[in-house]
């Protein structure tokens, strides 16, 4: 070919790839969901410290539990997380796999330069050493006719977006579950001191049923009675400090921290933390655009969407330039004269002919998997809806247990205590003293334990309405391409 033919090819192949461009594969559209416009099992009348109202920035929404001791461990997490370490590693990653595919549809130059020294058979050829030199530069570029490289880098992009709301969402799961486990430990702080108190008093119950007994006033049968209540009780406390050990060995792990790392500064109970009067919550469709796993699956459905058309891409043919231009002599002297100079250029088109319909099959491979992405989306957002709503049932469910816990609690201490003194004066028998005794300790735990998961709804609550991250202090840069 001569070099005006040779050189109209590959202006006609860089027109091609500049003006004919067509883009294969689907065009993505972000799905519509249909979503209700109020929460199902938000009721303000009955429960008017829940509220359908702009829930504001719930950005840090632990602030709002009035406990300063949490908000250090949850900011010493946020700084010191092994899971938020993974997850930005898992962005970094992201970021430079956006940055190679993006290079894709550039051409890509190279130098290079040798120089070696050749000495020929006598026996074949003059026996002559033969110098050569050589210096240049190579370039190749693959023109994106079909968009399979414009829909590789869209691709990337959308799973740099959903890395980046991954690590959102790692932040959100981070500090409810600091929240969550400092609960917990307070909470069996709160139980062992109950357990404690009751143990104590159990004890005295005893004492004077054995002085009664000495006295010959009662038989050994309600001392028996009475050891056998308070022991009970005592086997109840090495189960609550294990329970009590675990929890802290959780947030000490939450943390980065070895196991047992927090004890000394948990050990001071400040009790459980204060639940708001009135709790605000948005509408559904606030709750998807705040919770950073709908948005994550929604760019992972965006990625899985743009490589359907990178294999559609690879069905279709390929066109290539490539050209090197150089300086070649056979003394280093000699290569800055005009005879040095060496050039070459190659337009190349590769297609499938016969594959045995392996490309076809592979275009429904990645199509299978788009529809896996957009179940789970769909998935996603319906856990999200569920979760809050189990959330308001629980938070508001509470409330009306821990009321009317509240009130048999003051009701049964004040039977025990009648009971007592009457058992002490003879008037009846030690069993109504071992039933109050028992009433007292089952309520007075059930009432810890109660107001332990109204606090615990409310983590819930604030979790699932996608409280606990804020947009990212450096913006993210996305090209044009991202889906």
């Amino acid at each position: 070919m001569t070099k005006p033919l040779l050189a109209g090819a590959l202006i006609a192949m860089a027109c091609l790839g500049f003006t004919a461009c067509m883009t294969v594969g689907p065009e993505y559209a972000a799905p519509a969901s249909d979503l209700p416009a109020h929460w199902n099992r938000l009721d303000s009348s009955a429960h008017p410290e829940v509220q359908q109202a702009d829930p504001g920035d719930l950005s840090r929404w632990w602030s709002n539990l009035d406990d300063p001791m949490l908000f250090e461990l949850v900011d010493e997490a946020l700084g010191a997380s092994l899971d938020l370490r993974r997850a930005k590693a898992r962005l970094r990653e992201a970021r430079a796999r956006r940055a190679v595919a993006g290079t894709e549809r550039f051409p890509s130059v190279s130098a290079s330069g040798t120089a070696s020294r050749n000495r020929s058979s006598e026996e074949t050829g003059s026996g002559d050493t033969r110098d050569l030199f050589n210096a240049g530069f190579d370039a190749s570029w693959e023109l994106d006719v079909f968009g399979g490289l414009r829909r590789g880098a869209g691709a990337a992009g959308a799973d740099l977006e959903s890395s980046a709301a991954g690590l959102d969402d790692a932040r959100v799961s981070l500090v409810a579950e600091v929240a969550t486990n400092y609960v917990e430990v307070r909470s069996f702080q709160i139980r062992l001191g109950i357990a404690r108190d009751n143990l104590a008093s159990q004890s005295e119950t005893l004492q004077l049923t054995d002085w009664r007994a000495q006295a010959g006033l009662v038989g050994s049968q309600d001392v028996e009675q009475a050891r056998s209540n308070r022991e009970q009780t005592r086997a109840e406390i090495p189960t609550l400090e294990t329970g009590l050990a675990e929890a802290e060995h959780r947030l000490d792990i939450l943390m980065g921290k070895a196991p047992g790392t927090l004890h000394s500064r948990l050990a001071a109970g400040s009790g459980l933390p204060a639940v708001p009067e009135r709790v605000a919550v948005g509408i559904p469709a606030d709750t998807l655009r705040q919770r950073p796993d709908v948005r994550a699956a929604e760019r992972t459905l965006a990625a899985e969407t743009a490589r359907v058309g990178v294999a559609q891409a690879a069905r279709y043919p390929a066109f290539n330039l490539s050209g090197s231009i150089g300086l070649e002599a056979l003394t280093i002297g000699a290569l800055d004269s005009s005879g040095a100079v060496a050039w070459g250029l190659l337009a190349g088109i590769t297609a499938p002919i016969f594959d045995a319909g392996r490309l076809r099959s592979q275009v429904e491979i990645q199509d299978a998997v788009r529809e896996q992405a957009q179940v789970s989306y769909e998935q996603t957002v319906l856990g999200a809806l569920q979760e809050v709503e189990n959330a308001l049932v629980a938070l508001t469910r509470n409330r009306e247990r821990s009321a009317a816990l509240t009130i048999a609690t003051q009701s049964a201490n004040n039977a025990a205590e009648l009971s007592r003194q009457r058992y002490a004066a003879g008037l009846i028998d030690f069993q109504s003293v071992l039933d109050t005794e028992r009433s007292v300790r089952n309520l007075e735990d059930s009432l810890a334990t109660s107001r332990a998961d109204g606090v615990l709804a409310l983590i819930r609550l604030y979790k699932s309405l996608g409280g606990g991250w804020s947009p990212q202090t450096e913006p993210l840069s996305t090209d044009k391409d991202t889906p």
